[in-house]
């Protein structure tokens, strides 16, 4: 069975880059276009996690953010710096991710609008990475499936 890893800001919310604080604490909060449809779609068949390098933001805040938007409901864990004991920026992020989750890399698929941060080190330990790139970059490598809007998951690769 696949296992679904997505990143928060700018992936599944939108993360105002002139907003300071806690996102579940903004005035305003939005999801990303498509959100909700792709992972009500995903999530009758697979599990779907959060891999976010927020540290400002704990576990609970970071639900609390995604229930303000209807996202909740359909996101089966959260993976961040507070849980976890390492940051996003370490090597060991997405391998401790894997072994908590107790599943083979192969099994998962890491959906991110970071080429750096999310497809980089998700390739590096063999899970199948897919970059979100709505403003239309290109990946550095075409073994990258990339995405420029959320409901193409939901199609055939």
């Amino acid at each position: 069975m696949t296992t679904y890893l997505f990143d928060w800001g700018d992936t599944l919310m939108v993360d105002f880059p002139d907003i300071d604080g806690k996102m579940c604490d903004w005035a305003n909060v939005e999801a990303v276009t498509g959100a909700e449809e792709v992972l009500a779609q995903l999530s009758k068949d697979a599990p779907i996690y959060l891999a976010t390098g927020a540290v400002d933001s704990s576990e609970q805040d970071i639900k609390r953010a995604f229930q303000r938007v209807g996202l909740n409901q359909y996101i089966t864990g959260v993976f961040c710096k507070e849980n976890l004991g390492v940051t996003k920026e370490s090597p060991d992020f997405f391998r401790v991710i894997l072994q908590q989750l107790d599943i083979p890399a192969s099994q998962v698929i890491m959906v991110g609008d970071s080429y750096a941060k999310d497809i980089k080190p998700a390739l590096s330990l063999g899970i199948t990475p897919v970059w979100f790139a709505p403003d239309n970059n290109q990946p550095p490598s075409q073994e990258v499936r990339t995405i420029r809007c959320l409901s193409e998951l939901c199609t055939a690769t």
